[in-house]
């Protein structure tokens, strides 16, 4: 991440002749809100004097506590690489806070990421660093310009053009990712047709949430550029792979992976199987953060390669947790259950303080599990003590609002009004009759 001063910001919108700046925030659906000021408003931001109507946003707050107040990250300061009509564009991240004093807003989820990242401080951790594996689909539009699931292409995993016609639209993200400050480490089409992935370069945590939203916001801009859809949907496409978000994880203390250990089992630290063994304690209460949508459960089923059984292992991806074999500095902990629709900034710090409560109170994980889980027989899973996430948002929901430990990872507002605004979406979802009900029962009934 850059180090700009006030100076620098004001100095590269003079140079690059930027019209429009965006402050962006996001909302604790992990949906990227903005307000855009002109350039000559850029000082009255940076003093941190730009306000907004909270109440406008969903989960927020209410009409009578509406104003509050954008304050910029210099150190989030991009210009975009795409070009509108008439001067360019550039953004900050923001931090929110209330009006009526000179604290953050607690339902503002990089607040929220802030304070587990203070958490693994004071124990003594300078960095906790992420690598996220987002995936994604390029769709066709209809002739009136809506998003289809028909796809442009018939590849699979790594194939190349002609096969892969979603390369030229890859490619040019890649571009302007790169133009962005983004260290992109390769790209590829994945299983699915239709289905790509972009990794870059793993950083600190809060440098990540920032860039997974920011990767959300290219990957939309340029497909819609080649004349195509991008969508973060985790499962858009019944009987395909569906779309994860792979998190690694590792705590650094004095430049030192604290996850490595050369003389330990697996070479691994007591600090790495204890974070292994908080994500297994916490992951079911904390599934719909990391799996927030009606539709994330419809990827987190077997045959499809998404992880559905609580285990770890170092050997098979089977598994929730899978330790890749890199040691040393590339030491990491591979969660497989989170999807791209999830907020990065809420799912982070529930991975985070789930892992900090393990090294804390000592938890030890179950024995690894190395061989293909989704052979096994439900019988003997249950012998092995194998469990399973929840098989749909309403299950989740229910174990997040019994969890004591993530009403306290979220905060009692993001708690509050994510369970509420779940319910309802699940029972919307419930109301609602679906095209497979009718093939199945309009005409045998």
């Amino acid at each position: 991440m850059p180090n700009y001063s006030r100076e620098d910001i004001l100095r590269i919108i003079k140079e690059q002749d930027v019209k429009f700046i965006r402050l962006q925030f996001t909302d604790i659906f992990g949906v990227l809100k903005n307000v855009a000021i002109t350039s000559a408003q850029v000082e009255k931001a940076l003093d941190n004097k730009c306000m907004f109507d909270g109440s406008s946003i969903e989960g927020f707050v209410r009409i009578e506590e509406s104003d509050m107040y954008l304050r910029p990250d210099p150190n989030t300061f991009v210009v975009f690489p795409w070009k509108p009509n008439g001067g360019k564009v550039a953004r900050m991240i923001c931090d929110i806070y209330n009006s009526n004093n000179d604290e953050h807003f607690e339902g503002d989820p990089r607040f929220v990421l802030k304070r587990a990242l203070k958490r693994a401080h004071d124990m003594g951790y300078d960095t906790f660093n992420v690598g996220a594996e987002c995936e994604f689909f390029l769709f066709l539009k209809d002739s009136d310009g809506k998003p289809t699931t028909k796809t442009h292409d018939n590849a699979g995993y790594f194939d190349l053009g002609p096969i892969d016609l979603g390369e030229d639209a890859r490619r040019d993200m890649c571009l302007a990712m790169e133009e962005m400050g983004f260290e992109i480490e390769a790209s590829h089409h994945e299983v699915a047709p239709g289905q790509h992935e972009i990794d870059f370069k793993y950083c600190d945590a809060l440098t990540m949430a920032d860039d997974v939203m920011t990767f959300k916001l290219v990957v939309k801009t340029i497909a819609q550029k080649h004349g195509l859809h991008a969508t973060f949907m985790p499962k858009p496409v019944f009987g395909i792979a569906g779309s994860g978000m792979h998190i690694n994880t590792s705590l650094f203390k004095n430049g030192q992976n604290m996850f490595y250990n050369r003389d330990g089992n697996l070479s691994l630290s007591k600090e790495a199987f204890w974070f292994i063994g908080g994500l297994i304690k916490h992951i079911e209460e904390m599934t719909a953060i990391t799996n927030p949508l009606v539709n994330s459960y419809k990827r987190l089923v077997p045959g499809y390669e998404a992880p559905v059984y609580i285990a770890w292992s170092s050997k098979n991806r089977s598994p929730l947790i899978r330790l890749p074999a890199a040691r040393g500095l590339a030491t990491r902990l591979e969660l497989r259950c989170p999807d791209p629709s999830c907020n990065p900034y809420l799912a982070l710090a529930s991975i985070l303080h789930a892992g900090l409560d393990g090294i804390e109170y000592c938890i030890d994980p179950p024995k690894s599990t190395d061989r293909n889980i989704y052979e096994m027989s439900d019988e003997l899973r249950k012998i092995e003590g194998i469990g399973s996430l929840p098989d749909n948002l309403e299950k989740a929901i229910e174990l997040l609002e019994k969890s004591s430990f993530m009403k306290e990872v979220l905060g009692d507002h993001i708690f509050n009004k994510f369970v509420f605004a779940k319910k309802e979406e699940w029972d919307a979802y419930r109301k609602r009759i679906s095209q497979w009900e009718l093939e199945q029962y309009l005409v045998k009934y």
